[in-house]
């Protein structure tokens, strides 16, 4: 398989929120060949806390995101530790970084670096997910298809204040290290279903014990990012809507009718805050979409399933569906 790694210098942004992300960067990397034609392209942003290397498993002949077929570009969101985060940027404060500030530069890169004026898919699980719906909501022709895993167009205040528990962990803590892995232990009850635990299916994962569990995935799964990193990203999750911007003025409704492209949302029949009801509420207002539950007991991590084959079958199924309408 052809990679390629890469940086694409935004310069100073001024971020939609207010302020200047001063000599912005975005970690990239490639997969796969373009086309002669520029017709092969896929988009594929990070999720929460995840970096490229997390989440490239999916790209792969056997699964949806063939880079055999597709080109498939991988772009850092902003905070994540590699593109520009509070960890690696000097100079005061971090600014406030909208979803919206994080695909307006990931179109310039697309454009800009490849000459991609037009994408067949933008593909995203949770925070992805959100970032892909925005990719639809704002660019319109340019956007043939998204796949929405586990995501939502706005975050609905139920997820918000799930966030608000974490941020409080992390914060109230009395080192960053602690923080960290009161937030893992967290997650661990939100990410995954209570029949998944009622299961004990953590044992097929190799652990011996649900202590085991919590502090060799959960807990080392936060302790190894930057609380600073995580606490901005968190921000922009909780603000997550692809209707906040000058186009739509807070019209959800309406951002919902703009777009275009073929929607597949694929929800987590056990996900504990993107619900499924999220995205059965969007789809009357969604001119061609289609909403399949994945019927798992995995909760939100049905969505990124590395260690679940089943759920990783039915998820490849769907998208290669719609890639081939």
């Amino acid at each position: 398989m052809r990679t390629s790694d890469g940086v694409f210098e935004c310069g100073d942004l001024s971020l939609q929120r207010g302020g200047t992300l001063k000599n912005a960067r975005i970690v990239y990397k490639t997969y796969g060949t373009l086309s002669p034609k520029r017709d092969n392209v896929i988009v594929y942003p990070t999720s929460y806390g995840a970096q490229h290397t997390d989440i490239e498993w999916l790209v792969n002949v056997e699964h949806c995101l063939d880079p055999s077929r597709y080109f498939i570009v991988i772009p850092n969101m902003f905070t994540n530790g590699l593109s520009s985060s509070p960890s690696n940027t000097s100079g005061g404060d971090f600014p406030e970084v909208t979803t919206y500030d994080n695909v307006m530069q990931q179109r310039r890169l697309m454009a800009e670096l490849f000459g991609v004026d037009r994408i067949k898919l933008v593909y995203g699980w949770s925070m992805g997910a959100q970032q892909a719906y925005h990719w639809a909501a704002l660019f319109g022709d340019a956007v043939e298809r998204i796949v929405v895993v586990c995501g939502s167009a706005r975050t609905a205040p139920h997820n918000f204040v799930f966030l608000e528990g974490v941020r409080s962990a992390v914060q109230a803590a009395r080192t960053s290290e602690a923080g960290l892995r009161a937030m893992g232990r967290i997650y661990a009850g939100w990410a995954l279903s209570q029949t998944f635990y009622r299961r004990e299916m953590w044992r097929g994962l190799g652990f011996a014990s649900l202590e085991d569990f919590l502090v060799r995935s959960w807990e080392a799964n936060f302790v190894r990012r930057d609380a600073r990193d995580l606490m901005a990203q968190l921000w922009s999750w909780q603000n997550g809507d692809i209707s906040a911007n000058d186009l739509y003025r807070g019209d959800l409704q309406m951002a919902l009718a703009g777009i275009k492209a073929k929607v597949l949302l694929l929800p987590s029949a056990t996900d504990l805050y993107f619900q499924t009801d999220d995205n059965r509420a969007e789809l009357p207002y969604l001119r061609d979409a289609k909403l399949v539950e994945i019927p798992s007991v995995w909760g939100h991590r049905a969505g990124n399933p590395l260690a679940n084959p089943e759920d990783a079958a039915f998820i490849d199924a769907q998208v290669e569906a719609l890639l081939n309408a």
